[in-house]
């Protein structure tokens, strides 16, 4: 476990709990190739700010790293929404590409 994972644990133990520090953790699983624990992260994140268009863009890597391909591109859809509504088009642009590729993937199936 990293330094960094280590300090963020510590703070959620310690009964600081939001959007950031949620995060943040799962980045930091998903640098470590722990996508199940990362996509749980991310939408405890999402709960605290919907609109958090990042966390949607990670949740949607996480699930697709993970293999649940159809949750991930629900949550690269929510999150193409949310980011289009923001203004944030350079994160609608990449996770529409994502999205493109997991829906040729499912039509593969």
């Amino acid at each position: 476990m990293s330094a960094m994972l280590q300090n963020l644990e510590k703070m959620l133990a310690s009964g600081k709990d939001n959007a950031l520090l949620r995060y943040s953790l799962g980045n930091e699983h998903l640098k470590l190739l722990q996508f199940e624990i990362a996509a749980v992260h991310f939408q405890h994140a999402l709960t605290f700010d919907p609109a958090y268009s990042a966390a949607w863009k990670l949740l949607g890597k996480a699930l697709q790293e993970a293999q649940h391909l159809p949750e991930a591109l629900a949550a690269y859809q929510s999150g193409i929404a949310v980011a289009e509504n923001k203004g944030d088009k350079q994160a609608a642009k990449e996770m529409s590409v994502f999205a493109k590729r997991i829906e040729k993937q499912l039509s593969a199936i």
